[in-house]
């Protein structure tokens, strides 16, 4: 019988979650040889899968993040196995988008196999549900802090309340997409999204396909409104109904979209932040005619 190699991640949710979610795949798996290590264990995944053989499965738990390091960490590795995903996440972004209630080990060798880049401050990176920008790069910059500090879980919804209430300023932003450029004044989020969710159950985009077969990603602007304006339609992003508010969101699809605020703020791509940023470039599948 093949074997199963468990690559899991006891940092991703909280200590509660992962280890339920671990004892919970390790009963799934009882009957199966199976090895298990850390994801940081592993320092090079060519070795790795140079090591194993190519029937085996290949378990990766952990949360989004956790995709999103392995994606990246895989980009220019060669490999046969199949790769299956047990979220231990908190947000759990992905699993809700291809699989939502699903309890199940999730086959994600199609999902990861074509991904979206995204530039930042000179660095590029794939990215697998999304790139936040706005008071959704804030909210994770906060939660960072707050997950220093104690180990309970995050409330992002309560921090983007707070955020749009006292603490987050909107931005004015240019946006271009496949080389039509717009520009938007008060931009409270402006994310690229691969899938439909991020943020812990957010669905900026939801006619975003991320098995579109012309490799496109879309780009969602929620603008030019005051607080009271955009806390009112906010909550409606958990379903995917602000897309109705046409005055204050506007919705693009295409394969080169290029960000630009007129000052830094924090980004997120798949829930890791990133600090100070002015602007970033996400494509996919970009023709020659605008690359």
């Amino acid at each position: 019988m093949k074997k199963a190699h468990v690559l899991y991640n006891p940092k991703a949710g909280n200590a509660e979650i992962f280890e339920k979610s671990l004892l919970k795949l390790k009963a799934l798996l009882s009957d199966r040889e199976t090895e298990y290590r850390e994801v940081t264990q592993i320092k090079d995944y060519k070795e790795f899968f140079a090591s194993i053989s190519p029937e085996d499965d290949v378990y990766l738990v952990g949360g989004d993040g956790t995709l999103n390091h392995f994606v990246n960490d895989v980009r220019d590795v060669s490999y046969a196995n199949d790769v299956y995903y047990f979220a231990a996440g908190t947000g759990n972004d992905f699993l809700n988008d291809v699989a939502k209630g699903s309890d199940d080990p999730v086959l994600i060798n199609k999902y990861i196999s074509d991904l979206p880049t995204v530039e930042v401050n000179g660095e590029e990176y794939r990215f697998i549900n999304g790139v936040g920008y706005g008071i959704d790069g804030y909210c994770c910059e906060v939660g960072d802090a707050l997950k220093e500090r104690s180990s309970k879980p995050v409330n992002y919804t309560s921090i983007a309340i707070k955020g749009l209430l006292f603490h987050y300023k909107p931005t004015n932003a240019t946006v271009t997409v496949d080389g039509k450029e717009y520009k938007y004044k008060k931009v409270w989020i402006a994310p690229v999204m691969n899938g439909r969710f991020y943020g812990g159950g957010m669905m900026p985009t939801p006619d975003q396909d991320r098995l579109d077969e012309e490799h496109r990603v879309s780009v969602c602007i929620m603008h030019g409104s005051g607080k009271l304006r955009t806390l009112t339609v906010f909550p409606s992003i958990f379903k995917g109904e602000h897309v109705k508010h046409e005055k204050i969101v506007a919705v693009h699809t295409g394969h080169s979209i290029t960000v630009r605020f007129d000052r830094p703020t924090a980004l997120q791509i798949d829930g890791e932040t990133v600090k100070g940023v002015t602007e970033y470039h996400a494509q996919f599948g970009v023709p020659a005619s605008v690359k």
